[in-house]
């Protein structure tokens, strides 16, 4: 069995080539393989996890691009479409001076945006133990039906559903449709990672206690809310807690939130019982390998060619 099956988007991520400088004035960009759910099934491959991707791209070079690095990484890729109807999509990103990033999609539509129900493999889901998804999937149809159904398919398998809403407000036709969309995925998640700002987003909540008090009132079984350099925090059953990160010296935050999923996914997937069934001190090793593996991606450019080798985190771990 395959320890995550993840549905969503896979793009390409022109990444600007000077830190510190904006999209307007950045001198050039490097090509990257992107996409969060793309990112997190990369992840759990380098880490030595069983993979799957299920998506769409273009019949254009960036798709068989696309297709290749995430073949190339050991992402099973059998679940992958291709459509005439649109070409791949891009988006270029800039990390400013003031260490926010910038994102410009070219999305419209972008071929991940026309997956539907029929393209999604039901067996790649009923053959892994987790389903991982975001909310860029839910902002427009058919890729919206498309995804739900896959949760279908998880929820009536017995799967666990991660969610990570990506918030991404430009995309979305407006705030409150953002609301609505994000919440779609809300309703049917066993594990939920949140930023600090999608938290704020998601339950008008100011704190961070008082805003995983509001998604725990909700019924999710496990929030995690990745507070960049500093770690994690955690609302876990009847557990919480926050667990720090190594300092860094971030070269590119591109892909960090993803490769923190794809790190606690690949150790849930090691457990041969419930994943949410963890004692709370294998919980906060599991959340402290998931921020290694962060803190790992963000020393390199680019989200996929940076997710590390089970390797590189034992080291970085035997370290701290």
């Amino acid at each position: 069995m395959r320890d995550v099956a993840c549905i969503g988007e896979l793009l390409i991520d022109f990444t600007s080539l000077q830190a510190g400088a904006s999209l307007l004035d950045t001198p050039g960009f490097q090509k990257h393989a992107g996409g969060g759910t793309a990112n997190v099934a990369v992840g759990v491959s380098r880490l030595g996890g069983h993979a799957a991707f299920l998506g769409m791209v273009g019949h254009d070079e960036f798709g068989r691009f696309l297709a290749k690095e995430l073949a190339d990484r050991d992402v099973d890729i059998t679940g992958l479409r291709y459509t005439d109807a649109a070409h791949t999509t891009l988006a270029f990103v800039a990390l400013r001076e003031d260490g926010e990033r910038e994102f410009i999609f070219y999305r419209h539509p972008g071929a991940d945006m026309l997956l539907t129900p029929a393209d999604v493999d039901g067996h790649l889901i009923e053959d892994s133990r987790i389903l991982h998804h975001g909310s860029i999937s839910l902002i427009d149809e058919p890729s919206r039906a498309a995804t739900l159904h896959a949760v279908e398919l998880a929820k009536g398998r017995g799967r666990l559903v991660s969610y990570d809403p990506n918030l991404r407000l430009n995309l979305w036709p407006s705030a409150e449709a953002a609301y609505a969309g994000i919440a779609l995925g809300l309703s049917h998640a066993d594990l939920l990672k949140v930023s600090e700002e999608e938290l704020a987003f998601i339950t008008g909540e100011p704190s961070l206690a008082g805003g995983m008090a509001a998604l725990a009132a909700r019924g999710i079984p496990a929030v995690v809310v990745t507070l960049g350099a500093q770690g994690c925090a955690y609302r876990w059953g009847e557990f919480t807690g926050a667990v720090p990160a190594r300092p860094r010296q971030a070269v590119d935050t591109t892909g960090a939130g993803d490769a923190f999923v794809a790190g606690l996914l690949y150790r849930l997937a090691r457990r041969a019982d419930d994943p949410l069934a963890l004692p709370q001190a294998e919980l906060e090793e599991a959340l402290a390998f998931a921020n290694a593996v962060a803190g790992r991606v963000v020393l390199k450019r680019g989200a996929i060619p940076a997710m590390p080798t089970l390797d590189e985190i034992a080291t970085d771990l035997a370290g701290q």
